[in-house]
Formats: structure tokens, C-alpha cells, sequence
């Protein structure tokens, strides 16, 4: 069974790693392929596309990981139709909006849905999104011991929310430096 991970990475950070981490051992993974959007066309990104390869393949050095050049998940999934029923790998954050998706129910009948929840995450905040799916029995979820979300990160993170290899390179490249001298002054 093929895990799939996509995302800007823009850091990839330790919450990146939980998630995948936890999908491997949960749900049986094989294989997971981490997809870096080139140019995600549901957020701006910070680091051109060849930094967040970079950083990407720092942070999941076990794993395949590749460049996605499609914008939208749906896109990227009529792409490889080898992917034989695959697992795209989510937090429960993204899940949330994921009725906002281009194609929603395409994505689900190209692939399952697993979805990551911390603990303590209000369940029903995923309830309508279920409730709107064509096919909610495609989607699968899983514990997440990782209390961070991306979008608290981005608001305030610190190089110890990256794995090592992934802040030798933020160091290294000076990247990010706007929002850790945020951090560091407060």
C-alpha cells in the first residue's frame, strides 16, 4: 500500500515527521512518496520550489521524495494512474477544509483520505466535512501524538521545530530569518 504526503514544506517541520511516522505505523505503509508542491496553488510559499526539495528530502531521508508539479492534489492524482488506490496522508487541520478542494469527491475515489488527529482535536470540526463527501467511508483516521500545527508553527517557530538536517540547511541558506527574529524578540 503507497502512502502519498504532499504539501509545500515550507518548512517541512517535526509535525511533518510525526504524521508521517504515525501513517507508516498505523496504517501499514509500504511505501510513502512525499510530493513537494512546485507551485501549491492553496498557499503562497516563502522558498523556491528547489529549497523545499531540498529541505523536504533533509527531513524524510528514508523516504521517496519528489517534486509535484501539479497544483492541486485531484491534478496530481489523474497524473498516476499507476498509484493503485493510494493513501494521501493529511492532518486534521487541512481535513477541515478539504470540502474546499478542487474535486473533493474526485480525490476520494482516485484515493483514500487518512487523516491525522492530535489528541484532544474536536471531532466535530471533521463531522460536516464527512457529512458533504460523496464517499466519507474513504476516509481513515489516525492518532497523532504531535500537538503542533503547521499554522501555529509558521506563527511563530524556532529552528528546534525542525528536524537537524532540516536546520543545518535553514542556517545555512539563511532562510526564514523574518519570522525567527519575531520569535527570538519575544
Amino acid at each position: 500500500m503507497i502512502g502519498l504526503f504532499g504539501g509545500a514544506f515550507d518548512p517541512p517541520h517535526n509535525g511533518h515527521v510525526a504524521l508521517l511516522q504515525a501513517a507508516k505505523e498505523t496504517l501499514g505503509l509500504d511505501r510513502v512518496l512525499v510530493l513537494v508542491a512546485a507551485d501549491p496553488g492553496h498557499k503562497h510559499v516563502e522558498t523556491p520550489a528547489a529549497l523545499r526539495l531540498q529541505l523536504a528530502r533533509a527531513a524524510f531521508p528514508d523516504e521517496e521524495v519528489v517534486l509535484d508539479e501539479h497544483p492541486r492534489t485531484v491534478d496530481t492524482l489523474r497524473a498516476h494512474p499507476e498509484w493503485s488506490d493510494p493513501v494521501f496522508l493529511i492532518g486534521a487541520d487541512e481535513f477541515a477544509g478539504f470540502l474546499a478542494w478542487k474535486e473533493p469527491d474526485e480525490v476520494l475515489r482516485l484515493a483514500r483520505v487518512a487523516v491525522a488527529a492530535r489528541r484532544g482535536y474536536p471531532r466535530e470540526r471533521l463531522e460536516p466535512v464527512l457529512a458533504g463527501l460523496a464517499a466519507p467511508e474513504r476516509v481513515l483516521f489516525f492518532e497523532l501524538a504531535e500537538p503542533q500545527a503547521s499554522s501555529a508553527l509558521r506563527a511563530r517557530w524556532r529552528l528546534e521545530d525542525v528536524p537537524p538536517r532540516v536546520a543545518a540547511i535553514v542556517e545555512r541558506e539563511g532562510l526564514y530569518r523574518q519570522a525567527r527574529s519575531y520569535t527570538e524578540r519575544t
